[in-house]
């Protein structure tokens, strides 16, 4: 059997199609992006068709590029945006609304009010996740509430949910597998992680009908085979996992105490807690790490809504940047007595403060501030976010005896200046990896080593490079004193809300 292995990254603002060859290198990639909606403040959306159309497109553009036909890739893995709802009609397979964003906000109200009936605590207990509009259950409550007749046709088993893993499987398989994997289905609200099972009392709060719920299965399983009128060739569907839990598995951390942090839009820190299910007392996220032959591993995850978003702001909004590699050089050029402070809370603040009423602010500015100053404190942010991630993630779990080493992957990783100045606010030495794919990376090894082509947990672990360690140079009074201006504009951004 060929040891190619197509891999779907859906991500929040483009899609790529990525073809690895039996050697896990890289030999073909399509990307496209596609449109951002905004229909009020804080709400985003996506067309769920326009997605459905990049994923054909960069699936044939990947295969083209890799020189290869359909029938030469021995399995696709999926992995995704986590989060972002969409419900279509059974017998159509047409969605009822755009699907809602992981970054959407609209739901902020409602979380308030299930705060105020003392139910976090019941959520949290079962699902390990807060109330925040951040996860996918009250989206679903959204839609089924402000949709007509949306509940209704739920409840008859005409409308089927998924994230956005179930909804391309689905158009994949022509309708013929209605399905989800352990950790896009730990993200909804609905799931209980200690059961590893939808559950009946947090659908009836959130009033979502079980006939709409998709089957959940391990991350390596039988997802279902493609419509062969889609690429040419019937292509089985073998690994699923969302976005970071499919970096963790693509950096080969499968050892409990070691740590990834993915660099994108936002930014997701994951620390393997192996078996052991840690209630974070410092509010962040108990989530699956992966679900592998039945046995379910556990993750504690930070989630920052700003990282790379910074960067798109500093040349979309700001317009002091073409592109997003003139940051690093902009930022090494700041004036280094200005201390210069943004936190971008475009869309709330993520963990551990969960405040979606925060706004972003930028803090230390004076007549002498621009530009370069700007650049280096949107790129200092997500260090300092990460740091706040790190700490508490520590107080929660302590490998005693242990050094920390921090796994780094993601768009922004590319940039030395950004990976120097992490080590150097997180005191702690930086891995970059040779493969910087590595959210695909772990679907392709899911796919893979499901249908036997590509080594087992252990092999593909030791096949893990690194390209460069980044050791932290900065002394201990500097780091000192930034770390404190920068929990003081948190400490005001806070404040502001």
């Amino acid at each position: 059997m060929s040891g190619y292995i197509l891999a779907i990254d859906q991500g929040t603002t483009s899609t790529r199609a990525i073809v690895f060859d039996e050697r896990q290198k890289v030999v073909g990639v399509g990307q496209k992006e596609f449109k951002q909606h905004f229909p009020k403040s804080g709400w985003v959306e996506h067309d769920p068709e326009e997605i459905w159309q990049t994923v054909v497109l960069t699936v044939a553009q990947a295969m083209e590029k890799a020189g290869i036909v359909p029938r030469e890739v021995a399995a696709i893995g999926i992995t995704n945006q986590r989060e972002t709802v969409v419900v279509w009609d059974r017998e159509t397979g047409k969605p009822i609304h755009n699907a809602i964003v992981w970054q959407d906000r609209r739901t902020a109200a409602f979380c308030d009010k299930l705060k105020k009936k003392g139910l976090e605590k019941t959520f949290a207990k079962k699902t390990g996740l807060l109330l925040d509009p951040y996860f996918s259950g009250t989206k679903l409550n959204w839609l089924l509430s402000n949709v007509k007749g949306a509940q209704a046709r739920a409840a008859k088993g005409e409308l089927c949910f998924g994230t956005i893993d179930t909804f391309l499987i689905w158009r994949l398989t022509g309708g013929q597998s209605f399905v989800t994997d352990a950790t896009n289905a730990s993200r909804t609200l609905i799931y209980n992680i200690v059961e590893n099972a939808w559950d009946d009392e947090l659908l009836d709060i959130l009033r979502v009908p079980r006939a709409m719920l998709p089957e959940v299965k391990d991350c390596a399983a039988d997802f279902g085979v493609t419509e062969p009128s889609l690429f040419g060739a019937a292509i089985p569907i073998l690994g699923v996992a969302g976005d970071q839990q499919a970096a963790t598995i693509g950096q080969a951390c499968f050892e409990p105490g070691m740590l990834k942090s993915t660099y994108g839009t936002g930014c997701f820190a994951l620390l393997n807690t192996g078996k052991d299910i840690v209630r974070s007392k410092n509010r962040l996220l108990t989530t699956i790490a992966y679900r592998l032959d039945g046995e379910t591993t556990y993750a504690l995850e930070g989630s920052i809504f700003v990282a790379g978003a910074a960067v798109q702001w500093l040349r979309d909004g700001l317009k002091v940047i073409k592109a997003a590699p003139d940051t690093g050089t902009l930022a090494e050029s700041a004036d280094p007595s200005q201390d210069v402070y943004l936190v971008p809370a475009f869309t709330g603040l993520g963990a551990p403060h969960w405040d979606p009423d925060a706004r972003g602010a930028i803090y230390g500015m004076t007549r002498n501030t621009g530009p370069a100053e700007f650049a280096r404190a949107a790129l200092e942010s997500v260090c300092y976010q990460t740091r706040d991630l790190l700490d508490a993630m520590y107080r929660d779990w302590r490998r005693e005896g242990k050094e920390t080493v921090l796994r780094v992957d993601g768009g922004m990783v590319a940039s030395d200046w950004t990976m120097q100045r992490l080590a150097d606010i997180l005191d702690a030495p930086v891995d970059r990896p040779i493969i910087l794919e590595t959210t695909a990376l772990g679907a392709a090894w899911l796919a893979g080593s499901r249908a036997g082509v590509w080594p087992d947990r252990h092999d593909f672990a030791k096949s893990w490079a690194r390209d460069r360690r980044f050791e932290p140079k900065m002394d201990g009074p500097t780091r000192k004193g930034k770390l404190k201006g920068w929990r003081s504009a948190v400490k005001r951004t806070l404040m502001a809300a």
